[in-house]
């Protein structure tokens, strides 16, 4: 199962529809329409879909904090695409650094290797630029310390943080799991933007029972 949400039409109107899709049948299985991302709706769907007897064997997100928790009790796979994006928001996609550029080369392979392998790799990057890390700078105004290579840091930190995700594609062989959230991101959300662009005067309710007929009608892509 993968699941997500989606947000359309002026950033004020606050439209946005959350989304679980059966992956090995292609189903729309439920959703909702959400002002915001919030677990709270995740796990909402999440249990209508228990309660109807739906049985969940992984689930398939693009790591939105708290996630991981709300769904403890599942394979959970972080979708391969975000956490590069993740990662290429930090470092650019032309690194000048040679942390950087390590690591870049590091998530050059993250399709392609084990979990064990990544994560040999990841702390060695981490021994080899800790000290560089680690420097911090002192705003001359507020005398507050902070890193001074902030985005790496931060690179490091969400690699970290995902890691125990990235590989449940590979680690459970028994199920099969997508290593990305396309399924839903461009085979649901895609072609629904589009559909919305096209009625893009259309009031905010004609906009849901718009989104709401399409998903009602969605068929496997």
């Amino acid at each position: 199962m993968v699941c997500d949400a989606t947000f359309y039409g002026k950033k004020k109107d606050k439209l946005g529809t959350l989304v679980f899709k059966d992956i090995l049948s292609g189903e729309i299985l439920m959703w909702k329409h959400v002002q915001s991302e919030l677990t709270k709706d995740y796990k909402q769907l999440l249990q209508r879909l228990l309660d109807i007897g739906y049985e969940v064997k992984a689930i398939i997100i693009d790591g939105k904090r708290g996630l991981y928790k709300a769904f403890k009790d599942y394979p959970v796979q972080m979708c391969h695409f975000h956490q590069k994006k993740v990662i290429q928001r930090y470092i650019t996609m032309h690194p000048r650094l040679e942390a950087g550029k390590d690591l870049q080369k590091i998530m050059y392979n993250l399709t392609l290797t084990t979990q064990t392998i990544f994560t040999k790799k990841l702390n060695e990057w981490y021994e080899k630029h800790k000290d560089f890390l680690a420097e911090k700078t002192i705003n001359p105004d507020t005398f507050k310390e902070s890193f001074t290579h902030q985005k790496l840091v931060s690179a490091y930190k969400s690699l970290k943080t995902n890691l125990p995700y990235l590989f449940t594609y590979k680690n459970e062989k028994n199920i099969k799991i997508h290593n990305t959230t396309n399924a839903i991101d461009g085979g649901v959300f895609s072609p629904m933007k589009k559909l919305l662009k096209i009625h893009n005067g259309f009031t905010k309710s004609l906009k849901l029972k718009m989104v709401d007929d399409y998903l009602v009608s969605y068929k496997k892509k």
